[in-house]
């Protein structure tokens, strides 16, 4: 009984082998055949893939590949950038540092030019210099030239005044009546007053320059009528100097000095009106103590 058992559990087993390992290796024939197929579809898709990568790299755009709208857009941003970039253009004064470009200028030659630039200028400035020099020595030899003229003119002003003066001294007694030629000496003429002193010049109270610009119609007093008599015109007299009676007769004394701010004369001193002249005069003699020209206008 127990034999028999054994004898059913064996062919059962054996049934059961038999039908399973066909089974078996037909799977393992298909799994060697999948396996193939996926080793030639997977070197085809690589090799196809080299094939698009390559040709990416050669012609420059992206691989269309699965997602194609994307790299079609992609592309179209890469031209339009392409074509809105700006071209840089080589300028006349800064050319591209090309060497084959022959509008570029060695170095050599932008130092010879900044040399020259250099030299330019500073003979710019030496010929400045000196043309100031020279415009300033121009400028002195003409100051020079004003007050050697100045001076010269002076000395013949004066050389004219002395020889006017001698001539009227000399001419004392004649019928000019010069108080037939009496003269004081300057002791004798202050020993009886005090002496004439010109620093009244200096007291404001005299300021008579200020005064006639501001009453100028006061200075005003017409035209000079000469003494009857004297023939010589006008004379520009000066101090020292003795005068015709003719000329400081009363009718020519200014009665009211301080309405012209002149300081008051006293003693033998008058102030007279000489045409547009005011000369203090000592009416012992004619001597003249003071002169101011072109007092009266």
């Amino acid at each position: 009984m127990m034999f028999r058992k054994m004898m059913l559990t064996g062919l059962m087993a054996a049934t059961l082998l038999s039908g399973v390992a066909p089974a078996y290796a037909q799977s393992n024939e298909n799994g060697r055949g999948n396996r193939g197929d996926r080793a030639e579809r997977g070197g085809a898709d690589r090799g196809g893939a080299d094939r698009q990568s390559y040709q990416w790299r050669g012609n420059g755009q992206r691989p269309m590949g699965g997602d194609g709208q994307q790299a079609q857009r992609w592309q179209q941003r890469q031209d339009r950038a392409v074509a809105q970039a700006p071209v840089q253009q080589p300028s006349a004064d800064r050319p591209w540092r090309n060497p084959g470009n022959p509008a570029v200028v060695p170095a050599p030659a932008r130092q010879d030019a900044r040399q020259d630039r250099r030299d330019d200028r500073r003979n710019d400035r030496q010929d400045y210099r000196q043309d100031q020099r020279a415009d300033r020595q121009d400028w002195r030899n003409d100051r020079r030239d004003g007050r050697q003229d100045y001076r010269q003119d002076r000395r013949d002003d004066r050389r004219d005044d002395r020889r006017d003066d001698r001539r009227w001294s000399d001419n004392r007694g004649s019928a000019g009546n010069w108080n037939n030629g009496r003269r004081y000496d300057d002791r004798t003429r202050w020993s009886n007053q005090q002496r004439w002193n010109n620093g009244w010049r200096q007291d404001r109270r005299y300021d008579w320059n200020s005064y006639r610009n501001r009453y100028g119609n006061q200075y005003r007093l017409g035209r000079y009528n000469a003494p009857r008599g004297w023939d010589y015109g006008y004379r520009r007299f000066s101090v020292g100097i003795v005068l015709s009676s003719l000329l400081y007769s009363n009718s020519y004394w200014l009665n009211d000095p301080y309405a012209y701010r002149l300081p008051p004369a006293y003693g033998t001193l008058r102030w007279v009106r000489y045409y547009d002249d005011a000369l203090l005069v000592d009416i012992r003699d004619g001597y003249v103590v003071d002169v101011i020209h072109d007092f009266f206008w």
